[in-house]
């Protein structure tokens, strides 16, 4: 009996670490190295070429992140080139809208794949920059935000 309880504590810890790796993190610059492993001395895998693309963190070790994108590239970035996440990625075809609500006036129709900069996020709403346009869109179908 106290075999299962210790095995089932385990896992449950395993779990529970396991869930808390994932989160969004957003580049810092428009080049940076994507590598095999986490260290200096592994070759570069790809180069992101885009400021504050959205990457989902999956795994860490010591200075290095290990990242995933939304076309489920991944591989392994520098602490120092990654910060907090401020973007997001619409998934669908958008509309964004001047006040929080679907009767408010649409400003702009937001194209699939498109990065917008997060200001703030309230409810089922985000505030967000996407060129000249700011204004409001639904956070459903964007990627880049822990629901």
């Amino acid at each position: 009996m106290r075999r299962i309880i210790y095995t089932l504590f385990c896992f449950t810890i395993f779990i529970s670490c396991s869930i808390a790796e994932e989160t969004f993190v957003s580049l810092k610059k428009n080049k940076v190295n994507v590598r095999y492993g986490p260290s200096f001395d592994s070759d570069v895998k790809f180069v992101y070429k885009k400021i504050n693309l959205p990457l989902k963190q999956i795994d860490k070790k010591e200075n290095f992140r290990r990242i995933i994108d939304l076309k489920n590239n991944s591989g392994w970035i520098h602490t120092s080139q990654l910060k907090k996440n401020n973007s997001v990625i619409a998934i669908q075809n958008k509309v964004l809208f001047k006040k929080a609500s679907t009767f408010a006036k649409p400003i702009a129709r937001i194209e699939k794949g498109r990065l917008l900069i997060v200001d703030k996020c309230q409810e089922k709403w985000c505030k967000v920059q996407s060129g000249d346009y700011v204004g409001w869109i639904k956070t459903n179908d964007l990627w880049g935000l822990i629901n």
